[in-house]
């Protein structure tokens, strides 16, 4: 990322006018500061702001894979009217669970890269979120023996590490969507 898009005066003021009667009214007992992010050694990127979670409750917010965590930044950024492809740009963090993940993963495209190298079979991540894929990708940017792509759709996306030549594999089938007929059921139950 180049320039700041986002800062503490402007976007941070929304997001504390949208998460604090959010927080409360949930009878969360965290406090969380807003400030602008400041570039950490060896990142690929840095976010505009980043959004700091404390307090007794935290570790809500970091069950299941903070999946609670990522739920408040993915709903704030829907309020906020954030686009899509500026959620990057602002990140929700607690305990220093994101430089953690971020060190996982790419821990991981590293050891799925050899594993490539090594077999020339490609690797296949289970899916995983935009923010988790874009770390894989940038991990392995610079490998010139594998490359990275994301397959599939939906929260069944996920990313596939090639050896550099070899072309991609066939999507994954999609899941049928229960909501819309999809599903265990035949067309003669449905009737």
């Amino acid at each position: 990322m180049t320039e700041r898009k986002y800062g503490v005066e402007t976007t941070g003021s929304r997001i504390e006018a949208f998460l604090r009667p959010v927080l409360k009214s949930a009878g969360f007992h965290v406090h969380f500061e807003v400030n602008d992010a400041q570039p950490a050694a060896g990142d690929f990127e840095t976010p505009d702001l980043v959004v700091k979670f404390t307090g007794p409750d935290v570790d809500l917010l970091l069950s299941n894979r903070a999946e609670l965590l990522l739920a408040l930044e993915h709903v704030t950024m829907e309020v906020l009217r954030v686009p899509s492809e500026d959620h990057s740009r602002i990140s929700f963090d607690a305990n220093d669970y994101r430089l953690l993940r971020i060190e996982e993963l790419r821990l991981a495209a590293t050891t799925a890269a050899e594993k490539v190298k090594r077999t020339g079979v490609p690797f296949r991540f289970n899916p995983m979120n935009s923010r988790e894929r874009r770390v894989i990708h940038l991990a392995l940017r610079s490998e010139l023996t594998v490359r990275s792509e994301s397959i599939g759709s939906g929260p069944a996306r996920q990313v596939v590490v090639y050896p550099a030549g070899m072309a991609s594999l066939p999507e994954p089938p999609r899941a049928p969507d229960p909501r819309r007929g999809g599903g265990p059921r035949s067309r003669s139950a449905r009737r």
